[in-house]
C-alpha cells in the first residue's frame, strides 16, 4: 500500500494516478469520496454545518469508485456519474468543512480501509499515512508553495471551464489549509516515517521519477 498525503493543490491526485498506474495498483482518491457527499448535500439543501444532518445522509449514501481512461477514477453517486461536477469552485469551497466533522471521518475512513483491504492499491488525501493507512509501506508528503498551488488549481478550473479569479482561488486554498491542519480529528500532517517532496518547481514526471524509484526499491 501506498499513502499520498499534501495539501490542497500539491498534486497528490495528477501522482497518485500515475503511479497507481506504473505500479499495477489500485488508484484511490478518497477527497473524491468527500466531494461526493458535499455534492450531495448541497443538492439536498442540507446544511453543511449541521454534523448530524451529514452523518444521516452518508449513511444512505453509496459512493463507488472506479478506473477511467489515462488513470482518472470515475465516481459513481447512488448510481449516479457524478465525476465531472466535483471540481466545480461550489465543492472546492465546501468540501473541507464537511470533510472535518468527526463522524464523517469515522465512517469514510471505514470505508476506504475497506477498499484497501487487500493491498496493491495507492490512495492519496491528508490522512492517509497518519491515521487511515498508518501501516502503509509507503508513504509520501507532497508539497508546494502556496503560489504554486493556487495557479495549478486556477488552471485546471480554467480549463474546465469555469470562470475564477487566481487571488480568489489562492485565498480559497489559504483557507482550506487552514481548516485541514486545525480541525481536531485527524488533521492534515505529515506522517514521521512519509517522504517529503516539494513539487514547487518540478515537473510530474520529476515528481513521478523520484516516487517510482522509492516505490519500485521498498515494494521489491
Amino acid at each position: 500500500m501506498v499513502a499520498v498525503d499534501g495539501p490542497a493543490g500539491a498534486g497528490k491526485s495528477t501522482v497518485a494516478r500515475q503511479l497507481a498506474d506504473q505500479l499495477g495498483f489500485l488508484y484511490l482518491d478518497t477527497g473524491a469520496m468527500y466531494r461526493a457527499l458535499s455534492y450531495k448535500a448541497l443538492r439536498r439543501g442540507v446544511d453543511l454545518r449541521d454534523e448530524a444532518a451529514l452523518a444521516e445522509l452518508l449513511a444512505d449514501t453509496v459512493v463507488e469508485l472506479y478506473p477511467a481512461s489515462e488513470g482518472r477514477v470515475r465516481v459513481i453517486l447512488d448510481g449516479q456519474d457524478v465525476t465531472d461536477s466535483l471540481r466545480s469552485p461550489e465543492i472546492n469551497a465546501s468540501v473541507a468543512v464537511v470533510a472535518g466533522f468527526a463522524s464523517v471521518r469515522t465512517e469514510m475512513v471505514a470505508r476506504q480501509r475497506e477498499l484497501a483491504r487487500h493491498g496493491g492499491v495507492v490512495m492519496d488525501g491528508r490522512d492517509i499515512g497518519t491515521f487511515v493507512l498508518p501501516h502503509a509501506d509507503v508513504k509520501f508528503y507532497l508539497t508546494a508553495s502556496l503560489d504554486a498551488r493556487a495557479e495549478r488549481r486556477y488552471r485546471e478550473l480554467v480549463k474546465m471551464g469555469f470562470d475564477v479569479g487566481l487571488d480568489r482561488i489562492r485565498d480559497e486554498i489559504q483557507h482550506r489549509d487552514m481548516l485541514d491542519s486545525s480541525r481536531p480529528y485527524a488533521p492534515l500532517s505529515m506522517a514521521p516515517d512519509a517522504v517529503p517532496i516539494d513539487t514547487t518547481d518540478l515537473e510530474v514526471e520529476e515528481v513521478m521519477a523520484q516516487m517510482l524509484e522509492i516505490c519500485r526499491r521498498r515494494l521489491s
